[in-house]
């Protein structure tokens, strides 16, 4: 996820940043190339040249990373409320083969830019395979418009289901060749821009063997992230023995299709021998509490996967079954959901959730290990919170329990992006916020 744009140096000054595990105050920080190159007490770094963010009475974070999404579903917000995964499926198909280019653009920015204001940084968006190239376009120029980071998962999956029985939509179907194809066009587009291109498989299912062993060649010659869907339910493990006769994260690891650039989403259902798998083959996981909660799909059993050594992310999935990009609003039920299921209230305190949210996945995703907050050689990829723009967060007894426990993304004030601000005082400064909101009122 390089992006070769020149950004100019800025300096967010008398700050309290969070770094090394602690908070420290009166802090100045230099941002300079795109990368974090200075923390030092106020006054004693020099700012010569720069920029400068007033930080005074703010608190410094990293980016969240957002490790799953569908920013199309940003559109459908609301649908099939109270249905279960598989006829939530149908209904999300049938919007999803309808998707026009200029629907799919408008849809990308405006889940990118909700995500920018809940201190997202970085996504994965996990696109459903779609026919028209046209659709992917629109969704890369919409990702590049608004200055996220993000890796493009491109649809991909070579074994249909023309019954509709697993809920997947068979008209969205392509040839592999084609899709591939595509994908290398996509990529070469993306290229010096803060977007990266990747392939994003719908489920086990969905995928042959051959499909699976030509996926793997081209991902791993281009070091690509994949995407896939699993174990969500229980519905994986019942289609994969149906038609092959094993278990889904068996199917894969027998066809060899789990690496350290594959991110597994959901993961509800993983045993502790699949969580084994995963870790040996270093797959990371996308945990996407609101989404299983709303759907009804269950818990994913996220300590026990950190203590085999599988690697987390956190994820919001697509507003269809969310119903926001808020990560922040994760971040607090992502914790919550956890404690109460162990009946253990200390269980994912706010560093260990920050770095979850901010760094738990990267390894699969081609970005840089973070963790302990923000460091001297990091991607400037920055959130600035301000708890006195909601009084509702006020009075801040403790900075970290007051953004997992009462934030939203009303206390974001600034947001950097490879040194670039493209969120400042909690608004865009790439897109018209007035000409989207009239946009989408007309839809």
């Amino acid at each position: 996820m390089t992006d070769t744009t020149p950004q100019p140096t800025t300096a967010i000054t008398d700050v309290s940043v969070f770094t090394g595990g602690r908070w420290l105050p009166g802090r100045d920080v230099l941002i300079s190339g795109g990368h974090v190159t200075a923390i030092g007490v106020r006054g004693e770094v020099d700012l010569t040249g720069s920029s400068r963010i007033d930080g005074s009475g703010a608190h410094l974070i990293p980016g969240f990373v957002n490790t799953h999404t569908h920013l199309q579903q940003s559109l459908m917000r609301g649908i099939a409320e109270g249905d279960p995964l598989l006829e939530w499926l149908l209904q999300v198909g049938e919007e999803s083969v309808a998707i026009t280019p200029e629907r799919a653009y408008t849809a990308t920015v405006a889940a990118s830019l909700e995500a920018l204001r809940s201190g997202t940084t970085a996504l994965v968006e996990h696109m459903w395979p779609h026919p028209s190239t046209e659709v992917h376009d629109a969704v890369l120029r919409g990702l590049r418009d608004t200055g996220i980071r993000a890796v493009l998962g491109r649809g991909v999956a070579d074994r249909g289901d023309a019954t509709r029985k697993w809920g997947f939509e068979p008209r969205l179907m392509q040839p592999l060749g084609d899709v591939l194809d595509h994908t290398d066009l996509l990529a070469k587009d993306a290229a010096g821009s803060a977007v990266t291109v990747g392939l994003a498989v719908p489920n086990p299912r969905s995928v042959t063997p051959d499909g699976m062993a030509a996926i793997r060649e081209f991902a791993t010659a281009r070091d690509m992230t994949v995407s896939i869907h699993l174990l969500e339910t229980t519905t994986d493990d019942a289609m994969c023995r149906e038609h092959a006769g094993m278990g889904a994260v068996e199917y894969l690891a027998t066809h060899d299709f789990l690496w350290e650039r594959m991110i597994a989403v959901h993961c509800v259902e993983l045993s502790a021998a699949g969580r084994r798998t995963l870790a040996d083959r270093g797959v990371a996981v996308s945990y996407n509490p609101v989404s299983n909660m709303r759907l009804g799909s269950g818990i994913a059993a996220v300590p026990d996967m950190i203590a085999d050594g599988v690697a987390v992310g956190l994820g919001v999935d697509g507003a269809a079954s969310n119903d926001t990009q808020d990560m922040l609003e994760s971040l607090r039920t992502g914790a919550y959901v956890q404690r109460a299921a162990r009946r253990k209230a200390d269980l994912f305190g706010f560093e260990e959730m920050l770095d979850i949210a901010s760094g738990g996945a990267n390894s699969a995703l081609g970005l840089p290990a973070r963790a302990g907050g923000v460091a001297v050689g990091d991607v400037a990829d920055l959130t600035l919170i301000r708890f006195d723009r909601d009084f509702a967060t006020l009075p801040v007894r403790d900075p970290g329990a007051a953004i997992l426990t009462t934030g939203t993304s009303r206390i974001v004030d600034t947001v950097v992006v490879g040194g670039e601000v493209v969120i400042r005082d909690g608004r865009s400064t790439r897109v018209d916020e007035a000409g989207l909101i009239r946009t989408l009122a007309a839809l």
